[in-house]
């Protein structure tokens, strides 16, 4: 599980499950460059608020998702005339985006599976 990375549930935190935060970056990065901030603010607002990824979680995973050429930074310049990182999506990043999401839907697959079980 990733500490950090948590859903919210009726005041509750859960963590989330291992892996799928690279998921979510790349996902997101597929619609364009992006800082931390951007990042964690999308994926806030697209979650509607369920989804919670605080830096501690979020700097690593990019690190870790930039040393496999998945991504790749640049220094700029944020909204607030702050110096940020930037992150894009490789051509790599792009075919496994498409990996991890077909992984992804074979385990929610499996998932229900078990749930839809009497």
């Amino acid at each position: 599980m990733l500490k950090g990375a948590r859903v919210s549930r009726d005041r509750e935190k859960t963590d989330l499950l291992q892996g799928t935060l690279d998921l979510i970056v790349l996902k997101l990065l597929r619609a364009g460059p992006a800082n931390g901030w951007e990042l964690t603010q999308s994926i806030q607002a697209v979650s509607r608020g369920v989804l919670d990824v605080n830096y501690g979680t979020l700097y690593p995973a990019l690190r870790r998702i930039e040393g496999k050429g998945w991504v790749t930074a640049r220094w700029g310049t944020s909204e607030n005339n702050r110096r940020a990182r930037y992150y894009t999506l490789t051509a790599a990043g792009r075919r496994q985006l498409d990996v991890e999401r077909d992984e992804w839907k074979r385990f929610a697959s499996a998932l229900d599976l078990i749930l839809d079980q009497d």
